[in-house]
């Protein structure tokens, strides 16, 4: 099992920036990868990005030049650094974590919401 905190989420301008951290705890010895995904109201959840434990990223054409995913392995934490945020980016945005058996675990949500 594993056990995820977000944190980071809130209100800010277009054109401002949030951090979203995921602390992970429990059995983080079997965690392959940790990313992001967000869902806006009536909308599917969609990947945002992803940094596995070699520290490859991936990231969703939408944020590309904008968030920047990273990985604090002494902490078991992994970040989501969003810069020039749209109304677009408005969603709730869960952190996931994949083991290397497939399993995945998700955190509770954070919601981010970008206006003027």
């Amino acid at each position: 099992q594993v056990q995820l905190v977000e944190s980071g989420g809130g209100l800010v301008q277009p054109g401002g920036s949030l951090r979203l951290s995921c602390a992970a705890s429990g059995s983080i010895h079997s965690i392959n990868a940790m990313g992001w995904y967000r869902q806006a109201p009536g909308k599917q959840r969609e990947l945002v990005a992803r940094i596995t434990i070699g520290g490859g990223t991936n990231y969703a054409d939408s944020v590309k030049g904008r968030f920047t995913i990273s990985r604090d392995n002494a902490k078991n934490t992994v970040y989501l650094q969003m810069n020039s945020l749209k109304p677009e980016d408005t969603a709730d945005y869960y952190c996931n974590v994949e083991t290397i058996s497939t399993v995945e675990y998700w955190g509770q949500g954070t919601q981010v919401t970008i206006s003027s």
